[in-house]
């Protein structure tokens, strides 16, 4: 371990180059992840339902959806995608955005998730180096473009990912790798109650659900990993960024709909990530 550091320390364009076609890998993968795991959900939720409604019924459900099964066809024809028609972005740009048995579009998303994935985890590597914070930072990066994409589609985070992500960042913060383990477990606490407080004032004074527990769990999860500083920032940068995007939602869509927070939790949490110390002292030296 010590002599691969070594070698991305003296050879960075290596390490740029290997984390740049992991994470396209990592980004192709992670539209599986996006595009299962709200089926997923669902297929379970159904089962429960069953089980509840009629519980002297067997189960059998040989369709079981999993992020591995079943294989990936083409939604319309069903044709099974082989390796090479699942290259991250190359393979979409030499089909022409079709599949390649009856020519229905492929969501150009697929691969902007790809190359989002890739320039995220290069500004992980340019901010920490090759370091073990590194490592957990891009695995805190890839959990939240899944959230993202997840929350953006449904409605719905997770929690085998709000609290996987909870318990990742209080685990490494443990050995004060980000934080120390009392900031880790205040800034979950005070994280999770935050929003909460907001949702139970909001929901007394108009009788309406501003936000879902999953917001809680996300901010509470990002407190893991940062520490209770942080939060004011993260909820600042959301706000802004939720409110402006509402407002013009609310423009074209011209009626009240609901939109999901945690993008936008998700997104000031990673800027708050990788910047926020230096976002907190420029704040402070305008201040004096």
């Amino acid at each position: 371990m010590h002599e691969l550091i070594s070698y991305f320390i003296l050879n960075p364009t290596a390490l740029y180059i290997a984390v740049g076609v992991f994470s396209l890998c990592i980004g192709s993968f992670l539209n599986v992840v996006i595009y299962r795991t709200p089926k997923m959900m669902e297929q379970e939720w159904r089962t429960d339902c069953q089980f509840l409604l009629h519980p002297e019924q067997p189960i059998i459900d040989e369709s079981k959806i999993t992020l591995s099964k079943p294989d990936s066809t083409c939604p319309k024809c069903q044709s099974p995608i082989r390796w090479y028609q699942n290259i991250p972005v190359i393979s979409w740009l030499a089909l022409k955005g079709k599949c390649g048995s009856c020519q229905n579009p492929i969501s150009i998303r697929y691969p902007l998730i790809e190359v989002l994935t890739a320039v995220a985890s290069l500004i992980v590597v340019a901010v920490f180096g090759p370091t073990l914070q590194m490592l957990f930072a891009l695995v805190f990066t890839w959990v939240l473009i899944t959230l993202t994409f997840i929350d953006f589609d449904t409605q719905l985070l997770p929690d085998r990912y709000t609290l996987t992500l909870a318990a990742l960042g209080l685990g490494i913060n443990s050995f004060a790798l980000y934080t120390s383990p009392t900031s880790a477990i205040w800034g979950y606490i005070i994280g999770f109650l935050c929003l909460w407080i907001v949702y139970y004032i909001f929901k007394l004074v108009t009788g309406k659900e501003g936000m879902g527990y999953g917001d809680f769990k996300l901010l509470a999860a990002l407190g893991a990993w940062m520490g209770p500083m942080m939060l004011p920032l993260i909820v600042l940068l959301s706000s802004l960024v939720g409110a402006i995007i509402g407002i013009i939602l609310m423009k074209v869509r011209k009626e009240n709909l609901p939109f999901a927070f945690g993008p936008y939790i998700a997104i000031a949490g990673w800027i708050a990530f990788l910047w926020g110390e230096k976002i907190m002292q420029l704040y402070l030296g305008q201040l004096g």
